[in-house]
């Protein structure tokens, strides 16, 4: 992730303000909050406080004291799919979503106020893809990157990238790298020439259940020894560890059925 950083010692990358467009948290929807929390707690060694009350029953996960990842109850009178959300930061969430408007995309929540913590909007491009929108007060996003069990890369999943590449630009202000030869679908989004983000094209391969989606990208100190403990606990492997372009990685689903990547970076 790339944003503004205060002092990161030996325990990972400590975060301050993150520069807008950057992905600055990811929060996930499930319907057995308490099973979830466990299911993660065990896998990535993360504890658990309350969130802002006004988005119902809420949880922020810590590792070593610092905020890494939401996790909230969806009402049984919801038929969501359950799934992890990226959040984007925002200088003026208003202005955000309503340039999602204006872009062909929508705005399915907020904005609206999360108690002294930001204010929010969660919305989804032309494709159909859903992400976040962030503007941090008192809670500016992630508070640590670089060790195992926090969130490392945010991928979108779609059938083609050229459909969608343009809006992410024009509403979020991404450059476009130049696609690697042998993976021409495959475009990363900078921010002053740092890499943020990452739309990758796979055609037929998407799964029809599911539709264009963003993907996270978990970092782990040892991706068999994480999967092992994945299927113990109920969750799925749905892709074999191989080696990619941050590393070595795996895709698995939580017993809820929400799909997540898990990379262990180069040795």
């Amino acid at each position: 992730m790339t944003g503004a950083r205060g002092s990161a010692g030996h325990n990972g990358e400590a975060h301050a303000r993150y520069a807008p467009g950057t992905p600055c948290w990811v929060s996930l929807m499930a319907h057995g909050l308490t099973a979830t929390q466990e299911f993660y707690g065990a896998v990535f060694g993360w504890e658990f406080v309350p969130g802002p009350p006004q988005l119902g029953p809420y949880a922020r996960a810590l590792l070593d004291g610092r905020e890494v990842a939401g996790i909230g109850q969806l009402s049984p009178d919801r038929h969501l799919p359950v799934a992890w959300t990226p959040y984007l930061a925002s200088d003026d969430v208003d202005a955000t979503a309503e340039t999602v408007r204006l872009c062909g995309g929508t705005i399915g929540v907020g904005p609206l106020e999360a108690a002294d913590f930001g204010r929010l909007a969660i919305g989804s491009d032309p494709s159909g893809a859903v992400f976040g929108i962030w503007q941090g007060a008192a809670h500016l996003g992630t508070g640590i990157t670089g060790v195992h069990g926090t969130p490392a890369w945010n991928e979108l999943v779609t059938i083609e990238t050229a459909g969608v590449v343009k809006f992410y630009e024009t509403v979020f202000g991404y450059e476009r790298r130049a696609p690697d030869p042998a993976d021409p679908d495959h475009v990363t989004l900078c921010l002053d020439g740092r890499p943020v983000a990452g739309l990758h094209g796979v055609g037929t391969a998407l799964p029809r259940d599911r539709g264009p989606h963003w993907m996270t990208y978990f970092q782990v100190t040892d991706v068999e020894a994480a999967l092992s403990l994945v299927t113990e606990l109920g969750g799925r492997v749905l892709t074999a560890p191989h080696d990619g372009a941050h590393g070595r990685v795996a895709t698995v689903s939580d017993p809820e059925g929400a799909e997540l990547a898990l990379v262990e970076g180069p040795r």
